[in-house]
């Protein structure tokens, strides 16, 4: 025998489980796309900070070029008579002071002074370079090509690296000294403190425009140069 009150009750209880399930997919779909956001953030990241790292990289070559001369590209060889000890000259970008025209990689440094009147010079300021420049003649190698997968993965590869740009800046800060270390024939060759340039070295990676990044890792570093 039926009840009349217990009449509709199971179309009730399928609208209560319905929700229920839906409620619970939908928190699910929600979770998953954050988790996702959250990878591709943690790997744009990561890859903006391997960006930074290539300009300070770019910045210690750009010394040594100065320090021990340029590479010939047609020999191969280093032009050892067209070396120099970099040093503090530069105080503008594009004919204007630092204090000017700053991108936020520059701001982004609290030791750097750059307010009006500031005595802070620097070897050199090197800004809004393509990250695609230095790494896309590796990966449109063949052999590396055949690793990465099709030409379309590789356009795809490209188009997101040729979002990236980093900028560097090198100031001298003085003179360290530092023992040397090696082997040699010689039974008189020992391990001498020896003088050298220290330099500190500013380096940005940046995922979009330079003057308005989507990200933004800011690194810096000392390296020293011996005379």
């Amino acid at each position: 025998m039926i009840k009349k009150n217990d009449k509709g009750f199971a179309l009730v209880l399928s609208l209560v489980l319905l929700l229920a399930m839906s409620l619970m997919g939908g928190a699910l779909v929600i979770t998953a796309s954050s988790d996702h956001s959250s990878n591709n953030s943690s790997d744009e990241y990561q890859q903006t900070f391997y960006v930074a790292e290539t300009a300070l990289l770019e910045a210690q070559k750009s010394l040594m070029d100065q320090m021990i001369g340029p590479i010939n590209r047609d020999s191969g060889f280093r032009d050892y008579t067209a070396r120099s000890v970099p040093i503090n000259q530069v105080d503008a970008v594009d004919g204007t002071r630092l204090d000017s025209n700053l991108t936020p990689c520059v701001r982004s440094f609290k030791n750097i002074d750059s307010s009006a009147g500031s005595d802070f010079r620097v070897v050199e300021y090197v800004r809004d370079q393509s990250f695609w420049n230095i790494i896309g003649p590796i990966i449109e190698n063949d052999q590396v090509g055949g690793i990465l997968g099709s030409d379309e993965e590789i356009l795809r590869e490209r188009a997101k690296l040729q979002t990236f740009r980093f900028e560097y800046l090198s100031t001298l800060v003085g003179t360290e000294t530092f023992s040397g270390s090696g082997t040699s024939l010689k039974k008189s060759a020992t391990n001498t403190q020896r003088r050298g340039a220290a330099y500190r070295l500013y380096g940005c990676g940046i995922m979009g425009s330079v003057d308005r990044p989507q990200i933004l890792v800011p690194l810096e570093t000392i390296v020293i140069l011996a005379y």
